[in-house]
């Protein structure tokens, strides 16, 4: 472990858990409360949309859903990453239809209107014989976009009640928190990682019948690990984990890797090393609030988003990044982490299932949390003060992450 990070970890033992309880049923089930966690968490906090190493070029484009809205995510000429609407300001028209792509500017496919890769309106048809037309008003309408470690964060709120300052920030409910104030606590952490420059190796989508909060609750624990991953049990044991707690919208920590052993089907390292890390036999596990699940390995990063798209169904976007080196060596082997890691997803998906099935049984009743689940009964009471009459203020202090414990 780098020296940097010593100091923030602590044992799980010293996480309460006793006497907290699992979620009551229309935490997962209500499509009331779908709607208002769509509009009170996932349209006010940042979220993770993806890696600056998946648009390098000025004119590179990825095209994100989120809670309904098509964003437009692309590198301008300057190479600042900026986000905006899918939607022309002419009619209304959907600008890209592609998931990604290229282009030199982005251009309606109905009248022809022309906007730069900042989003200013650059050409518009004979709108010059309308009186008082005036470009500069119909840019695209941008999205709160920014970069932390190399990941691209966007956030929906519109800025009705923004940041005033820093001394103020947390007096009112409805600030909105730039990106560099909401990772604030991480600063310098993960450095040594290199997070920034690593680069995708694959993607895998994956549709999961159960809701968005079953997969935190299972990121954040390996009580479940000798029954459920019987592989990922002989390399890393699950009694192994310490959590490390820091303010902000995350928790999370570490597990031990057996001497000798990596994360992958043949147990070896499959690549370089992604940074300056002083401990090899260690995985860190964050999952950072709302939709961001964190793996740091010694070799590669593995990143989930996760996009509720109803009360009882999540799709999960799972990343796999290297180290640029990695690609230039000839036993590089990128297959070995990703198909023991997609086997284990796979796993804990069948479960988050199975326990959506039974959460909608009218027999089930919140279940106390084991002295190995600290980190989902802290989810739990952060979950249960967003519905509380302090939602605004607590919203912002939230944090959730993994540790396995």
């Amino acid at each position: 472990m780098h020296r940097q990070a010593r100091h923030a970890f602590r044992k799980t033992k010293r996480i309460r858990s006793a006497g907290a309880k699992s979620l009551p049923q229309k935490y997962f089930v209500s499509p009331e409360m779908f709607a208002e966690e769509q509009k009170k968490i996932f349209s006010k906090q940042w979220l993770l949309v993806g890696h600056q190493s998946q648009i390098p070029d000025a004119g590179d484009y990825v095209v994100q859903q989120v809670i309904g809205e098509s964003l437009i995510v692309i590198r301008d000429k300057s190479g600042e990453i900026r986000g905006f609407f899918n939607v022309c300001r002419h009619r209304g028209t959907r600008l890209k239809e592609d998931a990604c792509g290229h282009a030199s500017a982005i251009q309606c496919p109905y009248h022809a209107w022309t906007y730069g890769l900042d989003g200013r309106l650059i050409g518009a048809p004979h709108m010059d014989e309308v009186p008082g037309f005036d470009k500069a008003e119909y840019s695209l309408r941008a999205v709160n976009t920014g970069v932390w470690e190399g990941f691209i964060f966007i956030n929906l709120n519109d800025g009705e009640a923004r940041l005033r300052s820093e001394a103020t920030a947390r007096q009112r409910s409805g600030d909105f928190i730039s990106l560099e104030r909401w990772f604030a606590p991480l600063n310098g952490k993960f450095s040594h990682w290199n997070m920034s420059i690593l680069l995708p190796a694959k993607r895998i989508e994956y549709d999961v019948h159960a809701n968005w909060k079953l997969m935190f609750e299972n990121y954040s624990e390996c009580y479940h690990c000798p029954g459920v991953h019987p592989q990922l049990q002989k390399i890393s044991p699950y009694d192994s984990a310490e959590n490390d707690l820091a303010e902000g919208p995350f928790l999370g920590g570490f597990m031990k890797i057996n001497p000798g052993k990596s994360l992958t089907m043949t147990g070896n390292a499959c690549g370089a090393f992604v940074g300056k890390i002083e401990n090899l036999q260690q995985v860190f596990y964050y999952s950072i609030f709302p939709n961001m699940l964190l793996s740091m390995h010694p070799e590669y990063v593995m990143v989930h988003q996760l996009w509720p798209q109803s009360p009882e169904r999540t799709l999960i976007v799972c990343d796999w990044f290297f180290h640029p080196d990695a690609f230039r060596r000839k036993d590089f082997n990128p297959e070995d982490a990703i198909e023991f890691w997609d086997m284990t997803n796979k796993q804990d998906w069948h479960v988050c299932e199975l326990s959506q099935q039974g959460i909608s049984s009218r027999a089930y009743k919140p279940g106390p949390y084991s002295s190995r689940e600290r980190i989902p009964a802290a989810w739990t009471n952060i979950i249960c003060a967003l519905w509380s009459a302090k939602l605004g203020a607590r919203s912002r202090e939230i944090g959730l992450t993994r540790s396995r414990s």
